[in-house]
């Protein structure tokens, strides 16, 4: 496998418009992708997003859909108008909403969440008693890959299994990124920028590491330097 260095998506986990530009300006000559989440999204809307193409970024907004396949497709029509460059699905919406979402044209990138890298062993027996972690991942980032999805987010940990699964053209997406040093807040399957470069992810996604940093371009910057220094496993 050729080794790619991953593209750095920053999450703008902000309370407000201020706080996010403060940080696109400071990381704009070293960071093009950005994620809008629930909080920023819920708090302003398209003038989140605007706000991040207006300083030459791509937005990934990452909401996370799960829903009937007709709200969900209507959904992804709003986003296209939108400007946004990707989306979230959880891929537990089932084949219907996921060909649903994929038959819009043109579309964002719609990018299908696994199992959420904040829950651990634990919190899935609490819904299911007989799952585990990676074999759930599987079964989900197959069900993407077969109903239209341009991509997988999930733990860099399930990224061996999946690739092998699913190819060594498949994308994927992958937050939780920390320095090894950093802490874990509520991540439960985190790797390291050179983890990331390892596997081959696509994109990183980082928050708190670099959004709460001293310096958020030198926390940014020395990420991209780990993982372009990252030799092969």
């Amino acid at each position: 496998m050729t080794m790619n260095v991953p593209e750095l998506i920053v999450a703008l986990d902000v309370g407000s418009l201020h706080e996010a530009e403060t940080l696109l300006v400071a990381l704009k000559d070293t960071v093009r992708f950005y994620k809008v989440g629930l909080r920023l999204f819920t708090a302003h809307g398209k003038r989140a997003v605007d706000l991040v193409r207006r300083h030459g970024g791509e937005v990934f907004l990452d909401l996370k859909l799960h829903d009937i396949p007709q709200t969900v497709e209507h959904a992804v029509e709003e986003v296209r108008r939108l400007g946004a460059y990707s989306l979230s699905l959880h891929l537990s919406g089932g084949a219907a909403m996921l060909e649903a979402a994929a038959a819009v044209h043109p579309r964002p990138k719609l990018w299908g969440v696994s199992v959420l890298t904040s829950l651990g062993p634990e919190d899935l027996h609490a819904l299911h008693p007989r799952a585990s972690v990676e074999p759930m991942v599987l079964r989900l980032a197959k069900l993407g890959a077969a109903h239209g999805m341009d991509g997988t987010i999930c733990s860099g940990r399930e990224v061996p299994a999946l690739r092998k699964a699913l190819g060594e053209e498949a994308c994927f997406i992958t937050p939780g990124i920390r320095p090894a040093e950093a802490e874990l807040h509520d991540q439960k399957r985190s790797i390291t920028p050179t983890q990331a470069a390892r596997l081959g992810i696509r994109y990183a996604v980082v928050g708190r590491p670099i959004a709460k940093a001293e310096s958020p371009l030198r926390a940014a910057q020395d990420m991209v330097s780990e993982m372009l220094a990252a030799g092969p496993l």
